[in-house]
């Protein structure tokens, strides 16, 4: 497996979200027969014809004919090797991964030991031409930049409840209901138009409600074939411990996406 491009996008401080760049355009043609028979003196056409354009009749003294411009089919099929077959109007030949990110900086204010911080942050990818994609976590975890030298909030490696008094900063890509304090609509991730078109997924361990996790270089998204748009939010969660050092704490969010081939 070839990477084909990468692409890198910073969320700002505890922040995200994303900058709009142009949706897919999906047409969808309603096709319909027709058996026309033409003959003249010196030829004869038997034709069928199928398609969602429009009919043009073109005569003169010694033929008619009837034109049909558009397309007889709509969409993509894959087979179990990953070859794709694209059908309908004239689509680009070239590959591309589009990360759209909305930057947003958040500032989630004094930590406490006796309740949860938390906040969400959304990007949507697509992948075109291509065996799919991965997201990738590009940042450690929230640092001190004062106060506290350079200590990092404890990130979970393992996918854990968000437990109140206990040092803690995880992430996960689905729809939450705990910790209660969770602030902004967490969701899983969303097909747009639908899921015959995009096939994008929140990956193990980022895709269990109610518990986060957060290791830097971790896959946190992906799709194994060419995808149309996937809206993704992520839930973060920040606890602190009474042992935990007092200071100010910064979190850039790095999303590196990755096509596949």
């Amino acid at each position: 497996m070839r990477n084909w491009k990468q692409t890198l996008k910073p969320f700002a401080q505890i922040a995200v979200i994303i900058a709009a760049i142009g949706s897919p355009m999906f047409i969808i043609g309603v096709a319909s027969a027709y058996t026309p028979t033409y003959t003249s003196n010196n030829y004869g056409i038997d034709q069928v014809s199928m398609s969602p354009g429009g009919l043009n009749n073109a005569t003169s003294p010694s033929y008619q004919i009837l034109a049909s411009l558009g397309d007889t089919a709509n969409g993509n099929s894959t087979d179990s090797n990953l070859y794709s077959l694209y059908g309908g109007y004239i689509t680009p030949s070239d590959p591309y991964l589009q990360l759209n990110i909305t930057s947003t900086n958040v500032a989630l204010g004094d930590l406490s030991t006796s309740s949860t911080a938390t906040t969400t942050a959304t990007f949507t990818v697509r992948a075109y031409l291509c065996h799919g994609y991965v997201v990738v976590n590009g940042s450690p975890p929230p640092t001190a930049t004062s106060g506290a030298g350079s200590h990092k909030l404890n990130n979970l490696t393992t996918p854990t409840a968000s437990a109140v008094g206990s040092e803690q900063f995880g992430i996960n890509l689905v729809a939450d209901t705990l910790p209660a304090s969770l602030n902004g609509p967490s969701a899983s991730p969303l097909q747009v138009p639908s899921v015959a078109y995009s096939y994008g997924v929140a990956a193990t361990g980022y895709n269990t409600t109610n518990v986060y996790q957060y290791k830097q270089g971790d896959t946190i998204a992906d799709s194994t074939q060419t995808s149309g748009i996937t809206q993704y939010v992520i839930s973060y969660i920040f606890n602190i411990s009474g042992a935990t050092p007092a200071g100010y704490y910064v979190f850039n969010h790095v999303l590196i996406a990755t096509a596949t081939f």
